[in-house]
């Protein structure tokens, strides 16, 4: 089965300011490290329309599945709605699943369904609500971009159900291997004609060496991808680092 990748926009100047501290993508890593998935890459955006406008564009409709975390509000820095309708060359709409959503969450409520309220329902043409069991709010869907609130109990259901609904085929399909050695008494020039020998013999492969300085000096030189390639690389780089005279030890499962 063909490889699918994932990948993660987060919107908000709270963000970015400091003010709040993402948890979107740590969650997002661990629901699909859970599902023998992981994280491509991940964006930050603040709440600039043109900014957002021009990276959903450049991301609508190619093979990556996005998830963006807020902005799909209806108050005046929420901006990822219409957004993801200029980005689409489309417009805005009162999507009638979540319409009917809306009106079932505010049924008793004293101030009843107001204009404002049914905002939160406008989607670009074409959207799908994505249910949300918090309170009933939906979230969309529009193309290959899965559009969630920033509220972390609200928008990590969601991105289950996502992930549930849609793209259980893949969940193992990507498992990805991860090993790696401590080598001491290195320095990471001194291994490098090592790692390109064993990253030519397995592309297929990410051949690392992350350096620790503190509280001791050492790297943890490593193979991450497919497990049955993992265990033969390796292999090959603990031969090349006993031939070059350095100690080594397995690294501790913590550091995987």
């Amino acid at each position: 089965m063909k490889a699918i990748k994932f990948a993660a926009i987060i919107i908000g100047d709270e963000i970015l300011s400091g003010k709040r501290q993402d948890k979107h993508m740590s969650k997002l890593i661990e629901a699909l490290a859970s599902r023998g998935l992981e994280l491509s890459w991940s964006h930050y955006l603040g709440d600039d329309p043109e900014l957002i406008t021009h990276s959903l564009s450049r991301v609508m409709g190619q093979s990556e599945v996005v998830f963006s975390f807020g902005g799909i509000g209806a108050t005046p820095d929420d901006h990822t709605r219409q957004c993801a309708a200029n980005a689409a060359s489309t417009t805005l709409v009162l999507h009638p699943d979540a319409e009917r959503e809306i009106r079932a969450r505010f049924v008793d409520d004293p101030k009843g369904v107001t204009p404002q309220r049914l905002a939160m329902g406008e989607f670009p043409i074409g959207s799908q609500i994505i249910p949300n069991p918090f309170n009933r709010i939906p979230g969309f869907q529009f193309k290959n971009i899965y559009f969630l609130p920033g509220f972390p109990q609200m928008a990590w259901p969601m991105m289950n159900w996502v992930l549930d609904t849609y793209y259980s085929e893949f969940f193992d399909a990507n498992r990805i291997g991860e090993a790696a050695i401590i080598v001491r008494q290195a320095g990471e020039s001194q291994i490098i004609d090592l790692m390109q020998a064993v990253q030519t013999k397995f592309p297929q492969l990410k051949i690392f060496s992350l350096p620790r300085v503190e509280p001791e000096r050492f790297i943890e030189l490593g193979a991450r991808g497919d497990p049955l390639a993992v265990e033969a690389a390796m292999q090959a780089l603990q031969e090349g680092i006993t031939q070059m005279n350095f100690p080594w030890t397995p690294a501790p499962p913590t550091m995987k």
